[in-house]
C-alpha cells in the first residue's frame, strides 16, 4: 500500500512540474498594461521582419511575417515589456 502511494505520489509531482514548465512562455499581463500595436511593429522592424499579422497568443502579442530574406517567422512578444520570448521560423 505504502509503495502505491509512493508512486502515485511521484507521477503527481512530476506531472504537475511539467504543466508548470509548458506555461513558462504563457504572458499574464493584464491588458491594462499593455504596450499598443504601433509599439509591437516597431519590434518587429527591429527584428528585421515585415508583418503579415499580429495577434494575441497565450495572452501574448504574436507577431508572424517574414524575415529579411524571406522565410516565414512567428514571433512571441511580452505584451508590457515588448519583450521577446520566442522567435519560430519555417522553412
Amino acid at each position: 500500500m505504502r509503495k502505491s502511494l509512493a508512486i502515485l505520489f511521484l507521477f503527481a509531482t512530476l506531472g504537475a512540474t511539467g504543466l508548470a514548465r509548458a506555461d513558462e512562455d504563457d504572458c499574464t499581463v493584464p491588458m491594462a498594461q499593455w504596450q499598443p500595436r504601433e509599439a509591437v511593429q516597431r519590434v518587429a522592424a527591429e527584428q528585421g521582419v515585415t508583418v503579415r499579422r499580429i495577434k494575441i497568443d497565450d495572452g501574448c502579442y504574436q507577431i508572424n511575417g517574414r524575415d529579411a530574406s524571406g522565410r516565414k517567422v512567428e514571433i512571441k512578444v511580452n505584451p508590457q515589456t515588448l519583450e521577446v520570448i520566442d522567435i519560430e521560423y519555417d522553412d
